[in-house]
């Protein structure tokens, strides 16, 4: 009998963790961090209900922090069984487990050096060494060829769009089809792939970060474009938060496109980002996980002077002339880009431009809510700048697209599990589906089991 309890992505858009188990096996399908709220971030910190040791394998649809995460920590914790993830998520999680490990490790000597924690050391949770511990236990699966899974299980990704790599999952286990869709990314995204429909299940987990909302058919090189062209014709300066992996190189081809018609050809782009960088160099690697030929994908790269060094990035924000600048965090919740808020977020010739989903709790959430200050790195900050959201520019599916994806499924599955999103927007996502399908979708709450 097999049963289904998420573990974290339920009732938040964060921390996802689903575990499948047929009484003897145990199967986690991702294996993310909590963000945002103080509340969630805390539970990263809350021994698992489970025992790690006690996880048979992991199945990770992309390496996205809120998907891939914790595993460094779980590994660290017990866990001795194999990571399955596609070969461009095994090198995207590469870069940003080990990062996210080097954060960990600063964060908490920052704490100790400040004296600002309760905790006495602050400790990481954890490290680069944990991070590459965990990365030595992953095993590449190709899309669209089934994979052994313990206790007889099979498992086929196919392709989810969103960012490099990502992967729906179909589980077939015991006699049933499960099928988790990640994250989807858009249709007629112009890099990566629409997600592949899925023909069978018996019950389905969507995600449901925007099912509450439908993006604007805006082209988004052109909105871009005038956001931009109208800030530096005051002066001022782009900053543009942008996820490392995904969401930066998505910029940089819209940005080229608008090079290529001939326009914002003497403003300057940079790419603030090291591990940004190392990820569109991977889209040169992974030629047959995304659209874009070689040539437009050097040419889409190479619009922007690359910055890998500290001293480099200080100098462009000394710099007062009008410029943009793409760098992470893409929730401003550290990184880089903190800097440049500092820096730009005063001066109201300035814009500050979101493309992608903020979750509560972070500094992009409260900008886009109206705060005229943010407090970085301990000093409170005005906020006088532009605050623009270009939603258009989202890797997520929204509304319509997640029912698009759900219309593949040839049969109705025996349940929908709407997954990975904040109450409302995965309780209109239930609404809607019960109204245009008939199906019955049920919104989890963490830790609830279900028998499959």
């Amino acid at each position: 009998m097999l049963t289904l309890t998420s573990l974290g992505g339920a009732g938040t858009v964060t921390g996802s963790k689903h575990l499948l188990t047929d009484g003897k096996k145990r199967i986690l399908i991702d294996c993310g961090l909590f963000q945002g709220l103080k509340n969630l971030r805390e539970l990263n910190w809350q021994p698992l209900p489970i025992e790690p040791s006690t996880i048979d394998a992991v199945v990770l649809t992309h390496a996205h922090l809120d998907h891939s995460g914790y595993l460094p920590r779980l590994v660290r914790d017990g866990f001795r069984g194999a990571i399955l993830a596609t070969a461009a998520t095994i090198d995207v999680a590469d870069l940003i487990l080990k990062d996210s490990g080097h954060l960990q490790e600063k964060d908490a000597e920052h704490a100790n050096r400040e004296g600002f924690s309760r905790h006495k050391p602050a400790l990481p949770l954890y490290t680069v060494e944990d991070a590459e511990r965990a990365l030595a236990r992953f095993t590449p699966v190709p899309f669209g060829q089934p994979a052994p899974l313990p206790g007889g299980a099979t498992l086929t990704f196919r392709y989810a769009g969103h960012i490099l790599g990502a992967a729906t999952a179909e589980i077939a286990w015991d006699g049933r089809r499960i099928v988790f869709s990640g994250d989807l990314g858009r249709y007629g995204d112009p890099v990566f792939f629409d997600p592949q429909p899925v023909a069978e299940a018996d019950c389905i987990a969507i995600e449901s970060t925007y099912g509450d909302r439908v993006h604007a058919p805006d082209d988004p090189a052109e909105a871009l474009g005038a956001l931009i062209g109208e800030t530096v014709g005051r002066g001022g300066t782009v900053i543009i938060p942008a996820f490392a992996v995904g969401r930066a190189q998505l910029v940089l081809y819209h940005l080229w496109r608008l090079r290529e018609a001939g326009r914002l050809a003497s403003v300057p782009i940079y790419l603030d980002s090291p591990m940004a960088i190392n990820a569109a160099r991977l889209l040169d690697t992974h030629r047959n996980d995304h659209r874009l030929t070689p040539a437009v994908c050097r040419a889409a790269c190479g619009i922007a002077t690359y910055t890998r060094e500290a001293e480099e990035s200080k100098r462009i924000t000394a710099s007062g002339a009008p410029k943009v600048i793409i760098s992470a965090s893409g929730m401003a919740t550290g990184g880089r880009v903190l800097h440049h808020l500092a820096a730009f977020a005063p001066g109201g010739e300035n814009t500050i431009l979101f493309s992608g989903f903020q979750p509560a709790g972070t500094r992009g959430r409260k900008l886009l809510q109206g705060a005229r200050e943010v407090k970085i790195h301990g000093q409170w900050v005005p906020v006088r700048a532009r605050i623009a959201n270009l939603a258009t520019l989202s890797a997520h599916a929204d509304a319509n697209e997640l029912m698009r994806w759900l219309s593949g499924f040839r049969r109705a599955p025996s349940r929908v599990f709407i997954i990975h999103g904040e109450p409302d927007a995965s309780d209109a996502l239930r609404v809607r589906i019960e109204r245009d399908t008939g199906w019955p979708a049920t919104v989890p709450r963490p830790e609830q089991t279900f028998t499959l």
